[in-house]
């Protein structure tokens, strides 16, 4: 089963790493005894960075530090290619550890590449397996989770840039139904009472390891899951044919991806 989960994957995001490599992929749910947070191999440094916006974090200090050490080909970064300001603080503030990397490749000149699918295959991914309507709540709730976490925006500044996000969906190939932030309301009460108002989802209910039934999510910790792992068969499959070409590859993504996708990469970079 977990060798035709993973072809599955690798044949939607239309990939070419050799799948018994791709079975070292530790499924979300699966313990790790000895997480791996930092991964050395040949020309890749990828580093798993905990997900903030604040620029006095030391991680960002040793992302820097490795970076000026490898000088790089390219540099991949995890979510969407949002603007980054020029102003090295501003661009964490803004877009955390991602965005940061691309301030650093626009410095230096330095290639980008995203490690993310085409929103298109991944939300044929998770189309096959949740309701548009669950899909579309996912993609929403969390952009909020995230506004209201990690920039600290309150509830109008989380309606109107929810609101933007909404006119851009489809153009970004996001499967999102909704077209109004009153639409997402109106779907948030078909399944939850609790938090009272839509943009005061949690953000446990976003972690892939967890189940819904224990943080309340009903089914967004389900599709985070199966996002992530999507994702990994991805991030894997960009990350290894760089590597393959000889690039200097330099990558920053969320901390746990690099533990679910160690052995997975150390087989596909020594295949031929």
């Amino acid at each position: 089963m977990k060798a035709l989960f993973f072809a599955g994957c690798l044949a939607a995001a239309g990939g070419a790493v050799a799948s018994p490599c791709l079975e070292r992929l530790v499924p979300y749910g699966a313990a790790i005894p000895a997480p791996e947070y930092r991964l050395e191999l040949g020309g890749l440094v990828y580093l798993g960075a905990q997900h903030s916006s604040d620029p006095g974090e030391a991680q960002f200090a040793d992302i820097e530090k490795r970076w000026n050490a490898m000088k790089p080909d390219v540099a991949f970064y995890e979510g969407p290619n949002r603007p980054v300001p020029a102003n090295r603080e501003e661009a964490i503030r803004q877009t955390g550890e991602s965005g940061f990397v691309r301030y650093l490749a626009a410095r230096d000149g330095v290639a980008l590449a995203r490690l993310e699918p085409e929103p298109k295959d991944e939300a044929a991914w998770l189309l096959q397996r949740f309701t548009p309507e669950q899909v579309s709540l996912f993609y929403t709730l969390r952009e909020a989770a995230r506004l209201r976490e990690r920039r600290s925006m309150d509830e109008e500044a989380i309606t109107m840039a929810i609101g933007q996000m909404l006119e851009r969906a489809a153009g970004m190939g996001l499967p999102i139904s909704f077209r109004s932030t009153a639409e997402v309301a109106a779907a948030y009460r078909r399944y939850w009472t609790e938090p009272a108002q839509w943009w005061q989802a949690p953000s446990r209910w976003f972690d892939p390891r967890a189940r819904s039934a224990d943080t309340g999510g009903i089914f967004t910790n389900e599709v985070n899951a199966q996002s992530s792992a999507f994702r990994n068969v991805n991030m894997v499959n960009r990350l290894s044919a760089a590597v393959r070409e000889g690039k200097k590859v330099f990558a920053v993504v969320g901390r746990d991806h690099v533990s679910h996708q160690a052995d997975a990469l150390r087989c596909s970079i020594a295949t031929p």
